[in-house]
């Protein structure tokens, strides 16, 4: 089995740790949910849902139980797994951590920033989710303390940005970029505003700047931008403009696998 994926240089070079950005190539789903959607709430077959995350299971060299993913609701909120959640009882947070060998953490996004990050010498793991709340609340720095939590140093820490919508792409308008630079002052650099146009948001570089002032060893910037290359990769903000529906990629991070 073959499915095409991005990873970071740098979490490649961190033996025992897997990992990989996954678009929509691939899978099984069908019609507007081509073809690797892994959304069980977008209106997708479940069945299909739980072929293309086995399916990105298995590329990484882990089975399906052994991927961990959550309720995401734009928070800062970041959990601790041991293991799987029950099916019934998914809990809800944006960003995850482990130490435990041979679980996966998935993000799922649509234009939403997804970080992955590993301490490679305290085999220390996370995820998160980073939408525009989650990214000005703080959930970059949560992620990085929950890490530290469970035996990560913060000078070890390397975190990548994977597919996201870019600033280019991203129109804001006035009240979201003055409400921005009201709680984060020195992010005026994110916030720029076209000829003639309204106010965009670099989501992804405000991202980068909040993980870079964490403290951490190294960001890794993928640079890809979801909305530019619909063919490749699920964009809400595509979708809306374009009047259809779309699904959700995944991005994983997991201590073991081949």
């Amino acid at each position: 089995m073959s499915l095409p994926f991005e990873t970071s240089r740098a979490l490649e070079r961190v033996t025992g740790i897997r990992h990989g950005f996954f678009g929509r190539r691939g899978g099984v789903s069908t019609g507007e949910f081509a073809s690797l959607n892994v959304s069980v709430s977008a209106g997708d077959r479940l069945n299909h849902v739980a072929e293309n995350r086995a399916q990105i299971s298995g590329v990484l060299g882990f089975s399906a139980d052994q991927l961990v993913t959550m309720k995401q609701v734009h928070s800062v909120t970041v959990m601790e797994v041991t293991r799987q959640p029950k099916p019934d009882d998914i809990p809800e947070a944006d960003a995850i951590v482990t130490r435990v060998h041979g679980l996966a953490l998935g993000i799922l996004t649509a234009d939403c920033t997804p970080i992955l990050f590993a301490d490679p010498e305290a085999r220390v793991i996370g995820a998160a989710h980073a939408g525009w709340k989650g990214a000005t609340g703080g959930i970059a720095e949560a992620t990085v303390e929950a890490m530290i939590d469970l035996g990560a140093r913060r000078d070890r820490i390397i975190a990548a940005i994977g597919p996201t919508i870019s600033g280019p792409n991203y129109e804001v308008g006035p009240e979201f970029a003055a409400n921005v630079l009201r709680d984060h002052r020195d992010a005026a650099n994110r916030i720029t505003t076209p000829n003639g146009g309204r106010e965009h948001f670099d989501l992804p570089g405000f991202v980068f700047d909040q993980l870079m002032a964490s403290g951490i060893a190294l960001v890794d910037d993928l640079g890809i931008c979801t909305y530019a290359e619909p063919k490749k990769y699920f964009s809400h903000r595509y979708a809306t403009h374009k009047g259809i529906i779309t699904g959700r990629q995944l991005s994983v991070i997991g201590l073991g696998g081949l």
